[in-house]
């Protein structure tokens, strides 16, 4: 993968962990100069160059892109991964978490994506990709914003690759099954039986476990490839076959 990404510039948000991390480590493996965006560093020191970041803050996101344009003026690739979740029926979210989750999840990506749109202008092969969810197209229990968030995310990834077209600038996104991330760990532990709902959710997926880290960001850096320049307003699910697939009981023998 290295031979196509050396040089280039990117920006990761919420690099700290999980699929941020997975990503920007591949990214800089690769001779990527990676820009970590998170409120907190997490665990990026030595892999991205970290500035605070709270994507739902448009003052946050001003200041982080200053620092980004006091370093380069040239951003190849911008992955959109920063989001927060929320468990829930419509009934039980209230009016703070629609907005919360809204301004984060769908905003965020848009007011980040404003951000680095100049920079993106001045590069050869400028490459948005956005972390969305298998969320946006099948029905999830107990996850109405979350879903709603997810799904305006894939029709947004839609529009933008439409809008920035004739300047060449892809964008598509990734749709992951449930991760094995620090974040579907912390909701885990919020359950009455943890060990109970993470065999629930490994059982969902027709591969019969969680989605990793690393394959997530395999795929994403396969989108933001320059290689893959006619690859724009894709949807790309690693979900383990949970939306395309209904797949039979094994036989009892």
């Amino acid at each position: 993968m290295a031979a196509e990404f050396t040089g280039l510039t990117a920006v990761v948000t919420g690099a700290g962990s999980g699929i941020g991390l997975a990503t920007a480590r591949k990214l800089a493996e690769s001779g990527v100069r990676v820009f970590g965006l998170d409120i907190n560093v997490g665990a990026m020191n030595g892999v991205a160059e970290w500035h605070p970041c709270d994507v739902g803050s448009p003052e946050s996101v001003a200041a982080a892109f200053a620092f980004v344009g006091g370093q380069t003026d040239v951003i190849d690739i911008l992955v959109n991964n920063a989001g927060i979740g929320a468990v829930g029926s419509i009934e039980e979210a209230t009016d703070d978490e629609w907005a919360t989750v809204l301004n984060i999840n769908v905003t965020g990506i848009a007011r980040v994506s404003s951000a680095a749109l100049p920079f993106l202008r001045n590069s050869a092969a400028a490459s948005i990709v956005n972390t969305c969810s298998i969320a946006a197209t099948v029905g999830l229990a107990k996850r109405a914003i979350y879903s709603a968030s997810k799904g305006a995310v894939q029709s947004l990834t839609r529009a933008m690759a439409a809008d920035l077209i004739h300047e060449n600038i892809r964008v598509n996104c990734v749709n992951p099954g449930t991760a094995d991330t620090p974040w579907v760990a912390r909701l885990l532990d919020l359950a009455s039986d943890p060990a109970a709902e993470r065999a629930a959710l490994e059982q969902r997926q027709p591969t019969g476990r969680l989605v990793t880290a690393n394959e997530v960001a395999s795929a994403i850096c396969f989108l933001a490839s320059p290689d893959q320049r006619s690859t724009t307003g894709a949807v790309l699910a690693i979900d383990g076959g949970m939306d395309g697939l209904r797949v039979a009981s094994q036989a009892v023998s």
